[in-house]
């Protein structure tokens, strides 16, 4: 694990260099991919997994972003779930991407909420960043979406969430 921004790697050091719904996060998307590129030898592989924007998690990212807004100056994360973004980040290399679907299965859209509360890093900020009150709003604007979201009927939750999987080759 390392700062996307700034690898503390030489460059060309890896065949190889994965995330798998991180490096979306970076402030600095361009900082980010320019490392990426800068550690995988030439024509070696950069892996990602994103989630899109029109998916579940994006749902959510958004849903986020009407109580916390990112900081001025960044882009949204789930940019890094279009095609269209990374090719502006990646411009000049070889990008391969198909869209896959992940499926979230909990007891509840209680205890989806409950876990992510706890343990998913953009979630777990919002909620407490939040005052009680738009805490509890943003629960309920979660709750709703995964209400009409949910493919599992009342006693579970599954729920399908979709992310770009991409393959870069650096030129």
């Amino acid at each position: 694990m390392a700062d996307a921004e700034a690898l503390p790697f030489a460059g060309g050091s890896f065949d190889v260099a994965l995330s798998t719904f991180g490096v979306m996060f970076t402030p600095s998307q361009e900082k980010a991919a320019a490392e990426l590129v800068r550690v995988v030898r030439k024509g070696g592989k950069i892996g990602l997994a994103s989630w899109t924007p029109d998916g579940f998690i994006g749902r959510v990212l958004k849903l986020v972003g009407k109580y916390m807004p990112p900081p001025a100056g960044t882009k949204p994360a789930i940019l890094w779930g279009t095609e269209a973004r990374l090719a502006e980040l990646f411009q000049g290399h070889e990008i391969h991407a198909s869209e896959q679907a992940f499926t979230f299965r909990y007891e509840s859209p209680e205890h989806w909420v409950h876990m992510f509360r706890k343990y998913y890093g953009p979630t777990n900020r919002a909620f407490a960043s939040l005052d009680a009150e738009k805490a509890a709003a943003l629960e309920a604007d979660i709750l709703d979406l995964l209400e009409s979201s949910n493919r599992g009927g009342k006693g579970s939750l599954i729920v399908p969430g979709h992310y770009l999987e991409v393959v870069i080759t650096r030129a």
